[in-house]
C-alpha cells in the first residue's frame, strides 16, 4: 500500500505543463502514488495538442493524501460545474494537502477551500484570488498550513519540490532536484510581464484582461 496518495485533477484544456512538471517530481517520492482523477473515463486533452489518460474518475478516485488542481483554458469549465466543484470541496477538506498550480488556484477558491489563506496563481489572475477570499501572496511557492499554492506553470516544478520536502524530508527533495537536474537558469531572464518589450507585454495583457473577464464573472462578487 502507498504512503502517499497524490491525486490531480484533469481536465480537458488542461496546462500540460502545470500537470506533468510536478508529477515527474512527486513520483519520485518514496511510497507515493500519482493518480490522474478525470472527470470521466477516456482520453483527457491537454492545451498542446495531445491528450493524457486518467488513472481514475472522480467517482472510482480513492482517498488522497494531496489534492492538486492544475490551471488551463479549461477552468472556466470547472467553476460552471456545481458537481465538481463540490467534489473539489469535499476531498479538499479530507486530503492532508491541498494544492494548485496557476490557475488551478481559481478552483480551489471556488470551492471555498482558500477562505482567509494566503495563495498564489498566475500572475495575470492575482486580481481574481481576493473575489474568492483569499490573501495574495508574492511568490513561486506559497504554503499557508496544509494549502500550498503554486504560480503559474513552470512554478509547478518549485511547488512540487516544496512538496516533497514536506512528504519525505528536504533530503529527498534534494535528491529528486538533483536527479532532476533541476536549476534554473533562464536564457531571457526573469518570466515577468516587466521583463518583455511593452508591445509583447500589451498583447498579454489584452489575452489576459479578456480571460480575467470571463473568470470573474464566474466567481462570486
Amino acid at each position: 500500500m502507498s504512503a502517499h496518495v497524490l491525486g490531480f485533477l484533469v481536465f480537458d484544456g488542461v496546462t500540460q505543463l502545470d500537470l506533468t512538471g510536478p508529477v515527474q517530481v512527486l513520483h519520485r517520492v518514496p511510497g507515493a502514488r500519482v493518480e490522474l482523477v478525470a472527470p470521466r473515463p477516456g482520453p483527457i486533452a491537454t492545451d498542446c495538442g495531445f491528450s493524457i489518460l486518467p488513472t481514475c474518475t472522480v467517482d472510482t478516485c480513492p482517498p488522497l493524501t494531496m489534492l492538486c488542481v492544475p490551471g488551463g483554458y479549461g477552468v472556466e469549465a470547472i467553476l460552471q460545474d456545481p458537481a465538481l466543484l463540490a467534489w473539489v470541496a469535499a476531498r479538499g477538506a479530507e486530503a492532508r494537502w491541498v494544492t494548485s498550480v496557476c490557475t488551478g488556484a481559481l478552483v480551489l477558491g471556488a470551492a471555498g477551500l482558500l477562505r482567509g489563506r494566503r495563495a498564489t496563481t498566475h500572475w495575470g489572475y492575482v486580481a481574481l484570488l481576493e473575489q474568492l477570499g483569499a490573501v495574495h501572496a508574492p511568490g513561486r511557492v506559497v504554503v499557508d498550513g496544509p494549502v500550498v499554492t503554486g504560480g503559474g506553470v513552470t512554478a509547478g516544478v518549485d511547488f512540487a519540490l516544496v512538496v516533497a520536502a514536506a512528504l519525505a524530508g528536504e533530503s529527498v527533495a534534494r535528491e529528486i532536484a538533483l536527479t532532476l537536474e533541476y536549476a534554473p537558469e533562464p536564457p531571457f531572464g526573469p518570466a515577468s510581464a516587466d521583463a518583455v518589450a511593452p508591445e509583447v507585454a500589451a498583447r498579454l495583457d489584452a489575452a489576459f484582461a479578456a480571460r480575467r473577464a470571463v473568470l470573474g464573472a464566474l466567481l462570486p462578487s
